[in-house]
């Protein structure tokens, strides 16, 4: 995700933690299944939905802002969950495509298209526990 805080408020974790806490909370009830988790991660409060780490980066300019968009718009491709980034329907890539940021047909695979992967080259994230 790409977020946008107020000025006087760089709390990314407090903000990442309330996101996963509410979000466990809803999958849970909804019939959501947890992965297993062990005693010593239960007993430190953590459940089997989400990764114990997150990635943060300040992004420096346009162009890298592009390449994280990018990244962000590709990866249910590339970990399997759609095959084209338009199909994907928990992303706002057709918001991006709406306001003129991508084509709908951006690296998409439908009718037996032919694309280039991006390498994502100079996507840097800082390592946050």
């Amino acid at each position: 995700m790409i977020w946008v805080l107020p000025e006087d408020d760089q709390d990314f974790s407090k903000r990442i933690g309330f996101l996963k806490k509410e979000f466990s909370k809803s999958f849970l009830i909804g019939g959501g299944q947890e992965r297993w988790v062990s005693p010593s991660k239960r007993s430190d409060r953590r459940s089997g939905v989400w990764q114990r780490r997150f990635m943060e980066h300040l992004i420096r300019d346009e162009l890298d802002f592009e390449r994280h968009c990018d990244y962000l718009y590709y990866n249910p491709v590339k970990h399997e969950y759609a095959a084209c980034p338009h199909q994907w329907r928990y992303s706002t890539f057709s918001d991006a495509v709406k306001r003129g940021q991508y084509d709908m047909d951006w690296l998409c695979v439908c009718e037996r298209r032919a694309v280039r992967v991006p390498a994502f080259d100079g996507v840097n994230h800082d390592l946050i526990e």
